[in-house]
């Protein structure tokens, strides 16, 4: 039987896991009595897994002649389906909301960006679980594919460190190129990470439940967590009762947005495999370190107003906590803010420092974790190179040493995130002018094309003067920004390789 299944395509096999997944938040609302709700998602579930079967019945033992380009056109077509699929449910849930708006929340949750449409309050319970559980599965869907589709065609980030041309595989990866077969080698990564995504996910809900989360915003803050979506089943972490232990939960396993190292699975590495000398944790710790250094050391170098108690040690701790957690929340494109940030904001006296973790998210995360951006490796090649032209500068005939690792990645690593950072700001202005188009003030357009190319959509909350409603605006407009989250969670330099004639010769 599970031969058989091997010899779909990987694309069915997804949509028949989408299908499968409804019966969850069925069974959740037919434990609160929900059941309206509750047959929407069964419905839901026992018509489009007919349809896939039918399909795989129809599609079996079809054979790619490009394995590896069949994997990518798979994770494309992913980002196209699923969500509507996703959005199915939804939809029959909720009877006085759009199709358009059902799919827009999909995608933003299936591409861990977070970015909502509705009030909390209007979502029942299961809604909420539905977003939840679609944002955790695009999080295990992303480190699955950035590991098994992504790393051996060099994309992903793993051309900076190979320092060969995207899109044209890359050495070092035998682990998992050994297996030829799309869905099996999806299979065998997604067998080797579900164990320790999905603990890390229990551990983290156990432990917001001991710190006295109530149970079900503890289990959607746990499940955003790991996923790094962002998530809630309210206004925040600040409206749902955290304490500082919940929130040093939540930091903790943050780190694993920052780092491949802490996930398993096959990946190209450095000649130094140690945790401490990973360039990317190096990199974060000193943001981490700097950026509410310099907001804490605000509150001396500019005067302050609004009434601020300079006087206690304790309230510089609780804008000092703020300040640490919601970099480190941003840095991975989670979005989450502390409850103490409101402290961080008075303590520093900036009016709008959403702009800094605006900044932040464009950073990004780790290369093949669940976050965005440009990703740390890449901004750390760019500053190694422009180090040692620093050093070139002083002394012209020195050698840079350092390994033939480090050379690559100066050389040729910095030169392929150079491109991939071009590409990355046409990118930004590509949206902000097509939203611009659709009507959208510059500011805001600004706000939600950076929401939605690093996935972190609680940039839209906090980047501005004031929160950016997004039910008002228009199909275009959500359109596009839709498509931008595609892109970002993508990103563009896979969907160029995707359409170069090479990818198309037999």
């Amino acid at each position: 039987m599970l031969r058989r299944l091997w010899e779909l395509p990987l694309l069915v096999l997804l949509m028949g896991i989408t299908a499968l997944s409804m019966l969850l938040p069925a069974a959740h609302a037919v434990i609160l009595r929900d059941h309206p709700t509750g047959r929407a998602f069964f419905y839901a579930a026992i018509i489009l897994f007919i349809l896939t079967a039918m399909i795989g019945l129809a599609t079996v033992n079809r054979r790619a002649r490009n394995p590896a380009r069949a994997n990518l056109v798979a994770l494309v077509a992913a980002y196209a389906v699923l969500p509507v699929m996703m959005a199915i449910p939804f939809v029959q849930a909720i009877p006085d909301t759009s199709l358009v708006n059902a799919w827009f929340e999909m995608v933003s949750s299936f591409t861990t960006t977070g970015m909502t449409i509705y009030e909390p309050a209007r979502l029942p319970a299961s809604l909420h679980l539905w977003r939840a559980q679609v944002g955790w599965m695009g999080g295990f869907f992303i480190l699955v594919a950035a590991v098994a589709i992504l790393a051996p065609m060099t994309l992903g980030g793993i051309e900076v460190l190979s320092g060969r041309v995207p899109g044209r595989g890359a050495e070092g990866l035998s682990q998992i190129t050994a297996t030829a077969d799309p869905a099996r080698r999806v299979a065998q990564q997604a067998a080797v990470i579900l164990p320790v995504y999905a603990g890390v996910t229990i551990a983290l809900w156990v432990a917001l439940l001991m710190a006295g989360e109530p149970n079900f915003p503890a289990l959607i803050h746990a499940m955003s967590t790991v996923s790094t979506s962002g998530i809630s089943p309210g206004d925040g972490l600040a409206a749902s009762g955290h304490n500082f232990w919940g929130e040093f939960a939540i930091f903790l396993v943050l780190f694993a947005g920052i780092t491949r190292r802490l996930w398993p699975g096959s990946l190209v590495q450095g000649s130094d495999g140690t945790l401490p000398r990973d360039p990317e944790l190096r990199l974060a710790l000193v943001l981490l370190f700097v950026v509410p250094l310099l907001l804490f050391l605000r509150h001396w170098l500019a005067a302050t107003e609004g009434g601020v108690d300079e006087g206690t040690l304790i309230s510089a701790l609780h804008a000092l906590w703020g300040a640490v957690f919601t970099t480190l929340s941003f840095l991975t494109t989670t979005g989450f803010t502390s409850a103490d940030w409101t402290a961080a904001q008075n303590w520093s006296g900036l009016e709008t420092p959403g702009l800094i973790l605006a900044g932040l998210a464009i950073f990004g995360g780790g290369i093949a974790t669940t976050a965005g951006g440009v990703k740390l490796l890449r901004v750390y090649a760019l500053f190694r190179h422009g180090q040692r032209e620093l050093e070139k500068l002083i002394h012209p005939n020195s050698v840079g040493g350092a390994g033939q690792t480090a050379r690559r990645l100066r050389r040729e690593g910095a030169y392929l995130a150079w491109i991939f950072f071009m590409l990355f700001a046409l990118s930004i202005a590509v949206a902000v002018a097509a939203l611009a188009l659709a009507g959208i003030d510059f500011e805001p357009a600004l706000i939600l094309t950076l929401g939605a190319l690093t996935t972190t959509g609680p940039l839209t909350e906090v980047a501005g003067a004031a929160p950016i409603a997004l039910a008002p605006l228009s199909m275009a407009a959500k359109g596009i920004i839709a498509l931008t989250m595609v892109v970002g969670r993508l990103e563009l330099l896979a969907i160029l390789v995707l359409l170069t004639p090479d990818g198309w010769r037999r």
